[in-house]
């Protein structure tokens, strides 16, 4: 892993954990993580993704960990602010695109308001061919989902997956979401008591390679 900082276009410094592998123009994937977390709630899932031979980034969000504002302004932020989160999104795809990585090589998985940033950034930016939504919510403060899903195409896929019973909100959201998406190749994965954000790839440790061979099947530019 490498620790590495860019720039938003707003100004703000992100920080972020770089997990690279040997071909340079290999699939890349953008982890942005859930309140309160930080990018390293996505170490161990970002190694596997490494040892399927995908490169990963993972994000502080501003207002967190160690990126301008962090680790706890967040808690202060108006929704105006963690709005702002998605120009954060921007910086990471960009990282890979300065890189030479083409935005239909760029795969973005998120948790709760990372999993709306990811959405978003996904239907403003219909080369990004696939997104993963763990725990989606249809606002997290001012970050909407349903707009977003209206903008998705048919080629842009989507893999939502929410923790069921012990999250309803999530679980309903992601139902609502699915069927509101246009696209060819969508997934819903609702797995009771699995708990919200990345607790699911905790307590739910096969999701992580059901993700992965997901991603292999799309067949994205290599």
């Amino acid at each position: 892993m490498q620790k590495v900082d860019f720039k938003t276009k707003d100004g703000v410094n992100i920080a972020g954990s770089f997990y690279p592998v040997e071909k340079k123009t290999a699939l890349a994937v953008v982890l942005l993580h859930m309140m309160p977390e930080t990018k390293e709630s996505w170490k161990d899932f970002a190694e596997k993704f490494n040892k399927a031979r995908f490169q990963a980034l993972a994000i502080d969000l501003r207002g967190h960990g160690e990126s301008d504002g962090g680790p706890n302004s967040f808690l202060k932020f108006s929704n105006e602010e963690h709005q702002a989160s998605i120009k954060d999104v921007e910086a990471a795809v960009n990282f890979f695109v300065e890189q030479g990585i083409s935005l239909e090589k760029i795969v973005l998985i998120g948790a709760s308001i990372g999993a709306n940033l990811a959405l978003q950034f996904q239907a403003e930016h219909p080369q990004i061919k696939a997104s993963i939504l763990l725990s989606p919510g249809l606002n997290y403060r001012g970050v909407e989902t349903e707009p977003a899903a209206g903008k998705i195409t048919e080629n842009q896929s989507v893999f939502l997956a929410a923790g069921g019973e012990n999250d309803d909100y999530s679980t309903e959201t992601a139902q609502i979401l699915s069927n509101m998406l246009k696209s060819k190749n969508k997934k819903l994965k609702i797995i009771d008591n699995a708990g919200h954000g990345t607790d699911i790839l905790n307590s739910q440790r096969f999701l992580i390679n059901e993700i992965i061979l997901w991603i292999q099947s799309l067949n994205l530019k290599t």
